[in-house]
């Protein structure tokens, strides 16, 4: 049975006002998801996010969807094709949710539409349920990490 969602809940110890910033500003996107290229944001529904997680030179035109700051942010994104805009047909969606708990935010990031993914060969590794199962729970760590450790 092939997976098809991929779901992870980090709690950081900051407000979602500050959380929110860390996820969608293009100054910090780099820092926490990837080697640290900004990214470019139109932070809007059908607006293009440019992410640059790696490996090197590949760039990937993610398609946002919903933005409700400071609790929902979600996007199409096609990681097994660089340099192709996310659509419905070549992608999967990524949605963040950020609740408040006491003085921490609970970080929920759900990525799914694995199962209906047709992934090229050679690009599973970038793409596949199994690469982004276990990049999620870094690429949280790396967030959390990154805002509580003080990011401006």
């Amino acid at each position: 049975m092939e997976q098809d969602r991929v779901e992870r809940t980090v709690h950081i110890a900051a407000t979602t006002e500050r959380v929110w910033d860390i996820l969608t500003k293009t100054e910090h996107i780099g820092r926490w998801f990837g080697p640290g290229t900004p990214a470019t944001v139109d932070l809007r529904p059908e607006g293009v996010m440019v992410i640059e997680p790696g490996p090197p030179g590949e760039k990937y035109l993610a398609r946002i969807v919903k933005v409700d700051p400071p609790h929902y942010f979600s996007y199409r994104w096609a990681s097994a094709f660089p340099d192709v805009l996310a659509d419905e047909t070549n992608s999967t969606l990524v949605e963040f949710q950020l609740a408040a708990e006491g003085a921490t935010t609970r970080l929920t990031v759900c990525e799914s539409g694995f199962a209906t993914l047709k992934i090229p060969v050679g690009r599973e590794v970038f793409a596949s349920y199994e690469s982004h199962s276990q990049g999620w729970i870094e690429v949280i760590r790396n967030l959390a990490n990154y805002v509580e450790q003080g990011a401006s």
